[in-house]
């Protein structure tokens, strides 16, 4: 049992902590899942991209998706094996390119004709034969939040089957290029199995006319997306999400790549922050604390919900919404729900807290960004220092 408010008594407020004990356990459960068949579980670095949590999920055989040439070089720092990295994206720049070449990563996931066709020449240009895979945009609606859904034609990610086949015929063709995966990812938050399924039995088939084509595809990425309950969502068991995979490839022999973010550490995360103090306007009531959306943006972003436990012994509740100080109507992390009435320096914690959250915070405001640590077997540690006023300047401080 985490100790809450002992890690804000020694690290102090905004701060994220994470449970690598949970980290660990969805691991396994995942990699576990997916045991008939050979697999790759490659972390989604943009769901929490510190390098503690890297390391940790390296440690448990771990490769990774990245989606800018930053994430690659993080996955690298920590040692992950430059064969175990996948360099996805749809807007990768010139020189992201080369730097992913050079440093002969697994694949670049390619998602336009037009990407296929600067891999090609910046390959050319370094003497160089790239291993891409192609991102198929199967067009199955994924049933998620329509920010969070990649694979349906009016989304911006990958090409249509037609459009794939071309491309995988010029690659094969190609002395730069080697075609050897196939991609695709339909969204996040995913707890509908059936869309998964069907992404998969398309993909599959392509795959078998692209082998009869002499086109050897030697991975089958499914990306990620697996959802994670936020509040009562009826989730996919990894067992049944590998299952509805694997019924897809019978006579295939691929290697099944899996891109989890959030299954792996959304639910290790939790967001402490104190009571500033609270306001009424007329009626309506106010708990200000001392996070704010630059820390935590989920909730103003897609209205998204976390539980939230105000750490006190107080049973009068009323409704309020739960706000910061940024100078913002946005910025809040939940409105009109059950709250105990307050008082200063109550600590409430915001569950669930592990994806997308620290990964999307930033300085506005010219608000320091909050301390990271982790717990593993009880024990705590600082992965990321609180940053002070001097880091917020110091691109800055010598051109004035």
């Amino acid at each position: 049992m985490i100790d809450f408010q002992e890690l804000a008594k020694k690290y102090s407020t905004p701060l994220y902590v994470y449970d690598f004990d949970i980290i660990k356990n969805q691991y396994k459960l995942l990699k576990d899942a997916f045991k008939a068949k050979k697999s790759l579980i490659c972390y989604a670095i943009k769901a929490n991209s510190n390098l503690s949590v890297i390391k940790h999920l390296k440690n448990l055989g771990a490769g990774c998706d990245c989606v800018s040439i930053g994430e690659v070089k993080r996955a690298l720092r920590v040692g992950i094996d430059s064969y175990k990295i996948i360099f996805s994206g749809v807007g990768k720049r010139d020189d992201e390119i080369k730097e992913a070449l050079k440093y002969e990563i697994l694949m670049i996931n390619v998602e336009s004709e037009a990407e296929l066709l600067r891999v090609e020449l910046i390959a050319k240009e370094l003497k160089k034969c790239a291993r891409i895979s192609i991102r198929v945009n199967p067009n199955i609606d994924p049933k998620t939040h329509p920010y969070i859904s990649t694979g349906l034609h009016d989304n911006k990610f990958g090409v249509d089957i037609d459009s794939a086949k071309r491309m995988y015929i010029k690659a094969k063709n190609s002395p730069h290029l080697n075609p050897v995966g196939v991609h695709f990812h339909i969204g996040s938050q995913l707890t509908q199995i059936e869309p998964i399924y069907e992404s998969s039995k398309i993909v599959a088939n392509l795959v078998r006319e692209l082998k009869s084509l002499k086109i050897d595809i030697k991975f089958f990425d499914i990306g990620g997306g697996l959802g994670i309950s936020y509040k009562d969502e009826t989730l996919i068991k990894p067992y049944d999400y590998a299952q509805a995979i694997l019924s897809t490839l019978s006579g295939l022999d691929v290697t099944v790549i899996c891109e989890p973010g959030r299954f792996l550490v959304g639910k290790s995360g939790y967001f402490l922050t104190k009571v500033l103090y609270e306001k009424t306007n007329s009626n309506k009531r106010f708990v200000i604390v001392d996070g704010a959306m630059n820390d935590l943006l989920r909730p103003s972003l897609y209205n998204a919900y976390h539980k939230i436990e105000v750490l006190n012994q107080n049973q009068e509740f009323s409704k309020a919404d739960l706000v910061g100080p940024v100078c913002e109507s946005g910025d809040f992390f939940a409105k009109d729900i059950d709250l105990p009435k307050t008082a200063h320096d109550d600590l409430i914690v915001i569950k669930d807290a592990g994806a997308y959250c620290f990964s999307m915070s930033s300085n506005y405001n010219s608000r320091a960004r909050a301390a990271e640590v982790a717990v593993e077997n009880n024990q705590d540690r600082l992965i990321r220092e609180r940053e002070v006023f001097e880091d917020l300047i110091k691109q800055e401080e010598k051109f004035i």
